[in-house]
């Protein structure tokens, strides 16, 4: 009959399984390997290594420090995630273990009047009612964790872990000493240490939720407050087109006077000086670009501007039309510091070597884009307090270009060789 057991086991093994598995599906977005290989990885290790600590050493209460630091390292093997995910991952698949068994445990003890054990073979183990409870209890906690986090697109701070991490600890030490008695010690069952652990497991759940209501409320101000500013953008933006065009009518009737005055003159000094006049006042508007997408037109309308300024040549071919998935936050992100870098960059060149290059557009069904520019082959003396990686050339906000191509499946590289530096990203178009 212990057979029968062990099947048992390994069926509440199956479980505690399939609760890391829809914990990383929720939690991890951008898989190293193909997505089914990233998935089917981290159970399948997992579930290999309950088993052999399980049924292959006698570890006892000890394999569960082995398993809990599994987790986080075949998280981040297997998705681009940083390490507060993992651990969050880690802390709610330990939760999934520890409360299930915890209320299992304690349902039996009441009901059967303490009589939660029973001897097969010799060898002492739970009654079979315990693993039943313990596999529905595990199923309704994985489904009702799938429910609440399956859009889970918050990050939490690094405070919030950390409260998380120390309110963990409780429950996690409190549930191993009852273990460890049960099995490394063969005492009898502690009731004390399970009512402990169920409530100390409780208040863990209690403060990821408060933490997942912060990060949304946390984000949701940072939304409005875009949305506020690029409303602004939105207005300040038409108001100077249509003040723009106004003078663009003025500027028609202008011309149509000077060149008629420039046909009947020779070339002079004067006359070169109405020509440069005139293309400086025509310069002003071919600094509107459209896109297709409404935010980026306004960033490259001032960002052309800008470069105008500095001498810098800005060449752009972008074309985002259909291409509406990604954040406005993170088109400014993108386009926003790839161009301040160039821009940066170029300042240090004389001015013959001044040169932007901006290309983006659909290429199958990816979102590609391009920045070039020259830059000095040989970086500036760095001050102290500069940041180290990059500083010279688009060190500025490059970690957080890369995190905003991340977030969407893509992949930022760069490259300097002969004196240009070239910036490019590729996303994958749902």
């Amino acid at each position: 009959m212990i057979w029968l057991y062990a099947i048992s086991d390994l069926s509440v093994t199956l479980t505690e399984t399939l609760a890391l598995f829809v914990l990383t599906v929720c939690f991890c977005k951008n898989p190293r390997f193909h997505p089914a290989v990233s998935r089917a990885l981290v159970p399948l290790v997992y579930m290999a290594a309950v088993c052999t600590l399980t049924f292959f050493t006698d570890f006892g209460a000890v394999k569960i420090f082995i398993l809990q630091g599994l987790i986080p390292l075949l998280v981040n093997l297997c998705y681009k995630t940083g390490t507060r995910k993992s651990i969050v991952v880690m802390e709610l698949a330990g939760l999934a273990i520890m409360l299930p068994e915890t209320m299992a445990t304690l349902l039996m003890y009441l009901l059967c009047q303490g009589e939660i054990t029973t001897t097969v073979d010799g060898i002492t183990v739970a009654r079979w009612p315990v693993y039943v409870i313990s596999i529905v209890l595990r199923f309704a906690f994985t489904a009702v964790a799938y429910f609440l986090l399956r859009s889970f697109t918050y990050s939490l701070q690094r405070k919030d872990i950390a409260v998380l991490t120390v309110i963990y600890l409780f429950p996690f030490c409190s549930w191993f000493a009852s273990m460890y008695e049960y099995l490394n010690l063969q005492t009898e069952y502690t009731l004390v240490l399970d009512v402990i652990t169920a409530a100390l497991c409780v208040s863990f759940i209690l403060q990821f939720l408060y933490a997942r209501n912060v990060s949304c409320l946390r984000e949701q101000k940072q939304r409005d407050r875009m949305q506020i500013e690029r409303l602004r953008q939105q207005f300040s933006y038409y108001q100077k087109k249509q003040r723009d065009e106004e003078r663009v009518r003025s500027l028609y009737h202008d011309m149509k006077n000077h060149l008629l005055i420039l046909r009947q003159q020779e070339p002079s000094p004067r006359t070169e000086q109405m020509i440069q006049s005139l293309l400086q006042e025509a310069a002003v508007y071919e600094d509107y670009v459209h896109t297709g997408n409404e935010i980026l037109d306004i960033i490259l309308k001032e960002k052309a501007g800008l470069a105008r300024d500095k001498q810098i040549d800005f060449s752009v071919t972008v074309s985002l039309s259909g291409i509406t998935f990604i954040d406005p936050l993170d088109i400014s992100t993108i386009f926003g510091n790839a161009i301040d870098n160039a821009i940066e960059a170029s300042e240090r060149l004389p001015l013959h070597k001044r040169a932007i290059l901006l290309k983006a557009g659909r290429i199958h069904n990816f979102l590609s884009v391009l920045v070039e520019n020259n830059c000095s082959r040989e970086p500036p003396l760095r001050q102290s307090n500069a940041p180290a990686e990059d500083d010279f050339f688009h060190g500025f906000g490059l970690s957080n270009m890369t995190d905003a191509a991340e977030k969407y499946g893509g992949q930022l590289v760069t490259r300097n060789e002969n004196g240009k530096f070239t910036l490019k990203i590729l996303i994958p178009i749902p």
